[in-house]
């Protein structure tokens, strides 16, 4: 009788811990979705300053700065997992930008368009280390959803699986060309 209810607590320990750890885990994937969020609105603060830098310059390439202005606006609009496809559209824009960019010597000379680009640069790794952290997380969670002998209980109380930050192609997985 005794070892019913040592094996009774055994399990109710155990599944108190597994139900800790989802829960550790689930926060700390949304955590990591937060900091994904903070150093895009970071690198939404810094284009319309970029692109101002750059106008003067580049009067006549209209389309590009249209083009990067609508693709941060989609950016800043999208939420959920549509949210990375519009990031890596956005990513797309500022590559046409610093693209065009080096037809302009006097702009590439400009330390507030270098210090713009350098800052722009930063944000960029920071939220690649961002999206890899996130992604890690979710690896983590949907691991601890989906083996045994917890995925007997995980759906039970909530905890689904969640999706990776955007699955980037080839050509979006190259990083963005600001050098000069």
């Amino acid at each position: 009788m005794i070892y019913a209810y040592i094996v009774l607590a055994l399990i109710v320990l155990w599944l108190i811990l597994a139900y800790n750890g989802l829960v550790r885990t689930r926060n700390r994937t949304q955590e990591a979705y937060s900091d994904i969020d903070v150093q895009l609105k970071r690198r939404y603060d810094l284009i319309p300053n970029l692109v101002e830098s750059v106008k003067g310059y580049m009067a006549h390439e209209a389309g590009v700065f249209e083009k990067v202005t609508r693709a941060r606006s989609q950016a800043m609009q999208a939420t959920g997992m549509a949210k990375a496809g519009a990031e890596d559209a956005l990513s797309g824009a500022l590559k046409s930008l610093f693209a065009v960019a080096e037809n302009y010597p006097q702009l590439k000379a400009n330390e507030n368009f270098l210090d713009l680009q350098n800052q722009l640069t930063d944000t960029e790794d920071k939220i690649q280390a961002a999206r890899r952290f996130y992604n890690g997380m979710v690896r983590d969670l949907n691991t601890k959803i989906q083996v045994f002998p917890t995925n007997l209980f995980a759906s039970m109380l909530g905890f689904k699986a969640m999706d990776f930050f955007g699955n980037l192609t080839d050509a979006e997985k190259a990083p963005v060309a600001v050098k000069f």
